[in-house]
């Protein structure tokens, strides 16, 4: 039988345990499955945490559970987007493939990137569309074809491309998270972007430097086997400039600001045109047995839902070449759902405001200020999942402590760009760190250390704040033409 308490909000050391067991189950699985934790373990591993809470919410601070069950859905609710684009990303990845895009991106650039500039310009070409999640899926995907081929570590190349996508996305008045933090700290946008680019332009500026380095100390020697795969390439698929059409009208839709999802079905369709259109073999070889004119529909359906392998001739390709489509990313959807459950029932119970409190008792200073809304980012990353999620609570949590500390807001929306949105890519459980590392077919804890933007932001953001730096005090309520220099 359930009973409260005097005091109806969780105490810190109780709401630690959830996350405790998490922390230990989900260190458990890794070490037992590897990479192959994402197939159960991690998944697992949320749900017990999960149970955990709910337990103590219920027994210890008389919790009903449906308000726990109606937290959950809520946060169910906000993940939806999130799975229908894993999905279709997962069909852009399958139809890119067969349509011989992805084929022919690799063969042009294998011609043109020398390797010791590889690791540099994948981080440039990587920053260019705007949008984190569809430039790891259609580039990205390129890219790591690529790095392979030349023989550099997954690491290396996964770090370089996440690096360039997601400084490319902070900076994106098309980037959803750039909007979200800019409207949950109610700055203008603009202004959010311009005072953002502070602390983004150094750390990337950081992160092109290493990358830079890293191209000339981590070539190979040798680029093995370059020459066979151009030319496994040109047998296998009919390699055209004009195949580059669909990721430039991919482009062009997302600068027309267009929402992520159309984007990405439209790119699906017209992969899958491009791909009848100039990859016949391609469409009877995964089409089978199909009646002819059958045969290009059952084509675009496999190709953008199942696995699909064309055979090459040379072993290293052909792994580059198979692809999963949507089914490939079922392992992910299944691990997001999971975590939004987690973050749902740690809201619903209490514990996750909880353990807020303890990052508002860290800000004393401007200084402290900042650390403590980095570090309640990169927190609530961890325990929610979800960098939308992350962005919301930290912008609720600490606006109210900025306007009493006369602090302009557009520091708290830097701060939480600085890492809610960077740091979400490197946690294995959250959706983005999931999606990422299952588009690229890299683990998330192998291209961690590599994604040197990714861990200099937030660092950055606390410099700033310590050295002084274009930090301002509110001077009345108008925009920053008003304030002053502290």
């Amino acid at each position: 039988m359930s009973r409260k308490t005097d005091n109806d909000t969780p105490s810190l050391a109780l709401s630690l345990i959830p996350l405790g067991v998490l922390v230990v189950f989900l260190a458990l699985a890794i070490h037992l499955f590897g990479g192959d934790a994402i197939m159960g373990g991690s998944q697992f591993s949320l749900l017990t945490a999960s149970a955990v809470c709910a337990a103590l919410a219920i027994w210890r601070y008389g919790r009903s559970w449906q308000q726990l069950e109606d937290a959950i859905i809520e946060n169910m609710h906000s993940a939806t987007p999130a799975i229908i684009i894993l999905l279709l990303i997962g069909a852009i990845a399958g139809t890119w493939m067969a349509s011989g895009v992805i084929p022919t991106m690799i063969y042009y650039e294998l011609k043109i990137l020398h390797p010791s500039i590889f690791l540099l310009a994948s981080c440039v070409i990587s920053l260019l569309t705007g949008s984190s999640w569809t430039t790891v899926a259609t580039i990205g995907v390129a890219l790591m074809g690529i790095g392979r081929a030349l023989g550099f570590e997954d690491g290396w190349i996964a770090g370089a491309i996440i690096s360039g996508a997601y400084f490319g996305d902070k900076i994106s008045l098309m980037s959803d998270t750039t909007v979200l933090a800019s409207s949950t700290a109610r700055v203008p946008i603009f202004t959010h972007i311009k005072y953002m680019l502070l602390t983004t332009v150094p750390s990337m500026a950081i992160a092109l430097a290493v990358f830079g380095a890293a191209g000339f100390v981590a070539a190979p020697d040798d680029a093995i086997g370059v020459q066979s795969i151009e030319q496994a390439l040109a047998s296998t698929y009919r390699i055209s400039p004009w195949l580059l059409v669909v990721p430039v009208v991919t482009g062009l839709l997302i600068a027309r600001k267009l929402p992520a999802i159309i984007t990405l079905f439209a790119s699906v369709a017209i992969a899958s045109v491009a791909m009848v259109a100039f990859q016949p073999d391609i469409v009877e070889h995964i089409a089978g047995a199909a009646e002819a004119w059958l045969a290009p529909f059952k084509a675009m359906i496999l190709s953008a839902t199942t696995d699909t392998a064309v055979e090459t001739g040379d072993p290293l390709l052909n792994d580059l070449v198979a692809t999963s489509g949507m089914s490939g990313m079922l392992d992910t959807v299944w691990l997001i759902i999971c975590a939004m459950c987690f973050g749902g029932v740690m809201y619903g119970s209490g514990m996750l405001l909880a353990i807020s409190r303890l990052f508002l008792r860290m800000a004393h200073r401007t200084v402290s200020v900042v650390g403590a809304t980095v570090s309640s980012g990169v927190f609530f990353n961890l325990v929610t999942g979800d960098q939308y999620i992350s962005i919301i609570l930290t912008g609720n949590l600490f606006r109210n402590l900025y306007d009493k500390r006369g602090l302009e807001r557009r520091l708290l929306s830097r701060s939480m760009e600085d890492s809610a949105t960077v740091t979400s890519v490197l946690i294995p459980w959250n959706s983005c760190g999931m999606t990422q590392s299952t588009v690229l077919g890299v683990a998330t804890l192998t291209y961690l250390p590599y994604c040197i933007f990714n861990i200099v932001s937030p660092f950055m953001s606390v410099i700033a704040a310590a050295i002084g730096y274009r930090i301002y005090k509110k001077h009345n309520d108008n925009d920053e033409d008003t304030s002053r220099n502290i």
